[in-house]
This record gives structure tokens, C-alpha cells and sequence, in this order.
């Protein structure tokens, strides 16, 4: 298959959900949205108020040990206390997984012309990367808790999914980080028996990714009609993979530990958990359902996302 040009690709091509968007006013549109409605962490939270008592850092449902035996076993205070360890899990995945992001963008955007507004619609992304990994790293601090580096070896594997990712899969690989979060963070900035300091930074992240996920997926589309056709089965093949290592690095064992619990009989029992996989999947059913509509979930790529655990 021939890579399209943009003219063509303009010029009435369509996938499974419809005619493809022009690239540009996708574009304009964003950048009106992002002068209206971005924020600065640093001046919107009230980083200084202190924590209230009794109030959970996540969500008690999204919590990895909820539902188990030992989630039974454990006092109030120590739920409450692995919630403040995997909220702060969950925002150190996110600065390494936003920091894989603008790498991505800046080499997606190298070669185009630095005056279309997809390019600069790209740059204020990064802008808006750049402000939730400092607003990200701000709240792990102020919750008091250890940074939560993702292991070496995942480390490494994203050093090399950097340096070998196809477009369409740069793009697939940011829908999975942003998506499955976007779920969860979604259901905590509304609920009120949550820190108001952690509703502040998810309502922040919720309102600003929405425009990240329009971009991405718009993006995704165009390039899985335009693509070669090697290109589109390595990203299938890619993206199961990522897909297979985020649902790992999504849990940091080291969150057990530090609330007295063995952390081997913790990661046991939440590989058990029915509740936990239906959350998972449920947090990644309108992106898997997006990819299989365009055409990412097929062959060796489909089993790696269901050996990842986020599709059925």
C-alpha cells in the first residue's frame, strides 16, 4: 500500500467511523479550546491546606487491594494509607509515561512545517505535559510519600519503544496512557470522600488530556488509512506490547511494603481479584473498543492486549 498525501488523504477517505477530519481545523479548534481552558497547578491548588482527616487519596473501588482478603484484614487507616501510596504510584507512572509523550510529539512534529496548527497544537500539548509532570511530581511531595520510579527494565523498554515506534504507534501508546487514567480520574475529582487537593490536580488533568485524547485519536485514524501497510502491523504488534508492560508498571509493589503488607501475597491476590481486572477493563474499554473499530486490535497484536489483561 502507497502512503497518501495529505491532499488525498482530504479528498473524501474515510475508515470504519467515517470521513477523516481535516488535520488543521482539529488543530484550530484545540488551540481554542487550549486559550480557554488551561490552567496553572501552581496557582489554581492550594498546595498548603492541609490533608483532612479521614479522606482517601483515590478513590477506596480503585484501589488495587479492594475487595480482597487482605483489603478485609487491613484497618481503615491502612486503606486510606495504601490509597496516599498508589495515588503518589500513579502520578511517578504518569511523569515517566508524560515524559515518553513529548519525546514522541517533538519527533512526530520534526519534519513538518513549524506554522501549520497541527504543529503548534503539538507544542502546546507538551506545554500542557510539561505542567502535569511538575504538578504530578509537586503531589507526590506533598503526600509524603517515596518517589515511585518504574522498574529498570521497563525503563529500558522505553528507551527502545522511543527509538523504534511507528507513528501510529506513538499515537496508540499515548491513547493507552491516557485513557485508562482519564477513566479513573474521572470518577475521583467528583467524589467527595477524596482529598480535595487530589480532586484539584485530576479535574486539572481531566479538563486538559480531553483535548490530548482528540488529538491523538484524530491523529491515530489518519495514520492507520495512510500508513504502509508494515507500519500498521508493527503498530499492532507494538502497541499489544506496551499495552502488556503499562498493565504491569501500572502497579508498583513497593506500595505494599511501605504499608506493612507482603507485597508477594498482595501482588497475588490482586492478580485474583475479579473486581480489579473488570476496573482495568472497564477503564480501557472505550480506547480498545476505538482501536478495534480503526484496526489495531487484529492478529498477534489482539493477543498481546488480552494477555495485558485490558481486554476481554
Amino acid at each position: 500500500m502507497t502512503t497518501l498525501t495529505e491532499e488525498e488523504t482530504l479528498d473524501g477517505l474515510r475508515d470504519a467511523l467515517g470521513a477523516l477530519k481535516d488535520r488543521e481545523q482539529v488543530a484550530e479548534r484545540l488551540l481554542v479550546s487550549s486559550a480557554k481552558h488551561s490552567f496553572d497547578p501552581d496557582k489554581e491548588l492550594d498546595w498548603d491546606a492541609p490533608f483532612e482527616e479521614g479522606k482517601w487519596f483515590w478513590p477506596p473501588e480503585l484501589v488495587s487491594l479492594y475487595g480482597t482478603p487482605l483489603w478485609h484484614k487491613m484497618s481503615e487507616e491502612q486503606r486510606i494509607d495504601l490509597s496516599r501510596h498508589e495515588a503518589a504510584a500513579l502520578a511517578s507512572l504518569g511523569i515517566w509515561f508524560e515524559l515518553i509523550l513529548m519525546q514522541l510529539l517533538v519527533r512526530h512534529i520534526y519534519d513538518k512545517p513549524a506554522t501549520s496548527a497541527h504543529v503548534r497544537y503539538a507544542l502546546t500539548e507538551i506545554e500542557d505535559e510539561c505542567r502535569h509532570s511538575k504538578m504530578f511530581a509537586r503531589v507526590v511531595t506533598r503526600g509524603g510519600t517515596p518517589w515511585y520510579p518504574v522498574s529498570r527494565a521497563h525503563q529500558n523498554l522505553g528507551r527502545l519503544f522511543k527509538t523504534i515506534s511507528t507513528t501510529p504507534g506513538s499515537f496508540t501508546a499515548t491513547l493507552l496512557g491516557e485513557e485508562v487514567l482519564d477513566w479513573m480520574q474521572r470518577l475521583t475529582f467528583p467524589d467527595e470522600r477524596v482529598q480535595p487537593l487530589i480532586r484539584g490536580v485530576t479535574r486539572i488533568h481531566v479538563v486538559e488530556e480531553a483535548r490530548h485524547v482528540r488529538y491523538a485519536r484524530e491523529e491515530l485514524r489518519r495514520q492507520m488509512v495512510t500508513a504502509p501497510k508494515w507500519s500498521r502491523e508493527f503498530t499492532r504488534v507494538t502497541s499489544g506490547e506496551f499495552a502488556r508492560v503499562f498493565s504491569i508498571a501500572f502497579i508498583n509493589p513497593e506500595v505494599y511494603t511501605n504499608v506493612g503488607l507482603d507485597k508477594r501475597e498482595a501482588l497475588a491476590q490482586v492478580k485474583a481479584s475479579g473486581h480489579r481486572r473488570e476496573v482495568m477493563q472497564t477503564g480501557a474499554s472505550r480506547l480498545t473498543d476505538f482501536l478495534d473499530e480503526i484496526g489495531v486490535l487484529r492478529g498477534a497484536g489482539r493477543r498481546l492486549w488480552k494477555a495485558s489483561g485490558l481486554l476481554a
